[in-house]
């Protein structure tokens, strides 16, 4: 049964809101997806702090216009399209829909969005094999911290041969 007006206006409104307090969205063809499939998607989205859903392009682009996005149009999206919506990290929701798409053949990764900017299928798969902020705030803090641990080992090594050295002294006079 269609929906009415009214229930696309809520659609729309809904979308809007997932959209303006988004950090990042990506966008993948649906085809081929079960519900099982669907249930684990919505699962690790819940972890990541992404949202994910699927609607009619031509409501996506009425919710991106809403929503201040003026370079999300339904001609740019092609198929069905799931979207993914990520709220704390830039490359959440397009990790997401690349591990995703990794599992399902029929399905391939068409577009995202970042910045206000959209990004074509290449630019998404280069953002999706990105670290995560965790993984990077990590290799952070171990870069800073190896200037100190390799002074700590330098250290070290001193007292472990001056050890060395005593200890052979000690065996020559016994």
């Amino acid at each position: 049964m269609p929906k009415t007006r009214a229930q696309k206006a809520g659609i729309v409104e809904e979308i809007a809101k997932r959209f303006q307090g988004m950090k990042g969205a990506a966008f993948s063809e649906v085809s081929g997806l079960t519900m099982e499939d669907a249930d684990k998607l919505r699962v690790k989205a819940a972890e990541r702090n992404v949202s994910v859903f699927i609607a009619k392009k031509t409501l996506l682009a009425l919710a991106a216009k809403a929503a201040g996005i003026d370079v999300l149009n339904a001609d740019t999206l092609k198929g069905s399209i799931l979207t993914a919506v990520g709220y704390g990290d830039e490359v959440a929701a397009a990790k997401l829909l690349k591990e995703l798409v990794k599992t399902k053949e029929s399905m391939k990764l068409v577009a995202g969005l970042l910045d206000g900017r959209m990004m074509n299928e290449a630019e998404v798969n280069q953002l999706a094999s990105l670290p995560t902020k965790k993984e990077l705030l990590g290799q952070l803090v171990g870069s800073l911290n190896a200037p100190a641990s390799g002074f700590v080992n330098v250290l070290a090594g001193n007292l472990r041969g001056l050890v060395t050295v005593l200890g052979a002294i000690q065996k020559n006079k016994n």
